[in-house]
């Protein structure tokens, strides 16, 4: 017999809380029924969940095992009856959207509001990830429809061309390239002009930067990372700090760096323009909303 949802919650509140007495409270329920509804947990699985004392609960080596595979359970619950009510009030469902940083920065936003605004009645669930994760996400399911950088393999997903973005360096105003001439005779740099300098990137599990050790090593340099971060800002920050010189997407460096008084120069290089792909999964269910969505997309990066 499968474990109930009920006594699942209250394993994943007592372990959480430390206390089953607290746990009970949080769930309504009285201490008495708590602790039945543990014993039978522990009966179904045949294994000590809680080391109990005076002081509260502690997992056992069964207990810690089971407590990630009990709260990925209850958030895929919480899905589901999230999609069912959805349905309930006559919505078509709802769609998982990822997509990288960059997109997320730049047009999507406004083509998803545009898609919403026509489509109502389809919720859609926006999620930010790494190419290579949405890849691995879609083929397991774990999402509908997803944005990535040309490049990233995409096997088992279908794809289409979405938009495209370009890569630019973010520099202070003292910056030997930021100058009066260089504004004025090259609104735009090749990568090689800052190849000796103090960089300031995103972390090596991006795309970028992936693309960019590559040019590296076609321009017989070593890219000089001073500072890697997660955050499309966080870069600019560092830039602001007097850091190094930061390399971004040329949108979003455009509208983070700029308001931080710092100057923006897109990479001439022909590389630095980089495609972006719609995917989804390849032999999928039929789903008209996703289509719609597809379709929309599609329309809007050509536009």
């Amino acid at each position: 017999m499968l474990p109930d949802i009920d006594s699942l919650a209250l394993f994943v509140r007592a372990a959480e809380l430390r206390s089953l007495t607290k746990a009970a409270e949080a769930s309504n329920i009285g201490l008495a029924a708590a602790s039945r509804r543990m014993a039978l947990l522990e009966h179904r699985f045949k294994t000590t969940l809680f080391e109990r004392s005076p002081r509260g609960v502690e997992l056992t080596p069964a207990g810690a095992s089971l407590l990630p595979h009990a709260q990925a359970l209850l958030v895929e619950i919480n899905q589901m009856q999230a999609d069912m009510r959805d349905h309930a009030a006559g919505s078509k469902g709802a769609l998982r959207v990822l997509a990288n940083t960059s997109v997320i920065t730049e047009a999507l936003p406004d083509d998803l509001a545009g898609f919403a605004q026509a489509n109502p009645d389809v919720r859609l669930i926006v999620l930010e990830r790494w190419s290579d994760e949405i890849v691995r996400s879609l083929n397991a399911a774990e999402g509908d429809i997803g944005i990535v950088v040309e490049g990233v393999a995409t096997d088992g997903l279908d794809t289409l061309p979405y938009r495209t973005d370009r890569l630019a360096v973010v520099l202070r105003a003292d910056h030997r390239l930021a100058s009066a001439q260089a504004r004025d005779a090259a609104p735009s740099v090749v990568f090689e002009d800052v190849l000796d300098d103090d960089l300031i990137a995103l972390e090596s599990g991006s795309s970028m930067m992936r693309l960019l050790a590559q040019q590296a090593v076609i321009a017989e340099k070593t890219l000089q990372l001073r500072v890697q971060v997660r955050s499309f800002e966080a870069v600019c920050r560092m830039v602001q700090a007097g850091l190094g010189t930061g390399l971004l997407p040329w949108q979003a460096a455009l509208a983070l760096g700029t308001a931080m008084g710092l100057v923006v120069r897109p990479l001439a290089d022909e590389w630095a323009e980089r495609r972006m792909l719609i995917c989804v999964k390849q032999l999928r269910p039929a789903n008209s909303s996703l289509a719609l969505l597809v379709k929309h997309l599609t329309q809007a990066g050509r536009a």
